[in-house]
């Protein structure tokens, strides 16, 4: 399975021009991708560099037909125009899923800085290796309050989901609402993190999970390459945000994915967004 996570700016690049197409023709360049996990994306904002003011999440399903397209839309408000707008993640698969879950991210008071609501988009994929949650998301950036409560919120969500996968419910096949659903402790977990290496949050994300049945969740690229450090994702052709090239985007993956990781690596090269792709092989 290959999988590629990208923060794609409501898919404007660095020169200011918005195109979806750009970033799918960039995406298929890196591989023929599986599952495509996208962070901000927009519907219906104009005031966005280059103009976002178009359904997005619409024109990624005429342009993916081979794929299903579910979006989470971690704001959802009424715009000072009076029009619907939406911006959150996005899950492409062209394997089938079983399930799709969509988790508010805490989101604590914090006057001092701008923020915005946050989620986590869950989707569990049916591969060759079995049901595969993959959790997409992309945290706060001007709050380390709420990106540490965010983080935490994460590791908790797949603990939940490996009891889950644990003690399932009572079986039920009444094609109700309350029928068995598809569990598993099998994770990827990939976004945008808006934290480094060296920070607290990245250390939440893989400390040793708090139940005694849920799965460890690792940096993948750590796992693959061992002390090689990981490519910049960000800033690293535009400083409008900090004047040094940080890596901020990440998969995580469960201990159970460990044998089968084969490739990750870092797209360096692609300005059409101010974050670079990073794609994940399993097999």
């Amino acid at each position: 399975m290959k999988l590629i996570t990208w923060n794609v700016q409501w898919f404007c690049g660095l020169d200011e021009v918005v195109s979806v197409e750009r970033v799918l023709r960039e995406a298929r360049a890196m591989a023929d991708f599986d599952v495509l996990c996208l962070q901000e994306v927009a519907i219906n904002y104009p005031r966005l560099a280059g103009n976002a003011g178009f359904d997005q999440v619409a024109r990624l399903r005429e342009l993916l037909p081979e794929h299903e397209v579910f979006f989470g839309a971690a704001v959802n408000e009424l715009g000072r125009q009076g029009q619907r707008q939406q911006f959150g993640n996005l899950v492409a698969s062209r394997l089938p899923v079983a399930l799709v879950q969509h988790y508010p991210l805490p989101y604590p008071a914090d006057g001092a800085v701008s923020s915005m609501p946050r989620i986590c988009t869950s989707a569990t994929v049916l591969t060759a290796l079995g049901p595969l949650r993959v959790m997409t998301t992309h945290l706060e950036y001007y709050s380390v309050r709420q990106r540490l409560a965010q983080a935490q919120a994460l590791v908790e969500l797949h603990a939940q989901a490996c009891d889950q996968a644990a003690q399932p419910p009572l079986p039920d096949e009444s094609s109700e609402p309350f029928q068995s659903k598809v569990h598993t402790a099998s994770a990827v977990l990939c976004g945008d993190f808006n934290f480094e290496l060296s920070s607290a949050e990245y250390a939440c994300i893989q400390a040793a999970p708090a139940t005694s049945g849920a799965s460890r969740l690792s940096d993948a690229w750590r796992l693959i390459h061992g002390d090689t450090r990981q490519p910049s994702t960000f800033r690293l052709f535009d400083q409008r945000y900090g004047p040094e090239p940080i890596c901020c985007d990440f998969v995580f993956v469960s201990e159970d994915l460990q044998p089968h990781l084969k490739s990750i690596e870092v797209n360096t090269q692609t300005r059409a967004s101010d974050h670079q792709p990073v794609l994940l092989e399993l097999g």
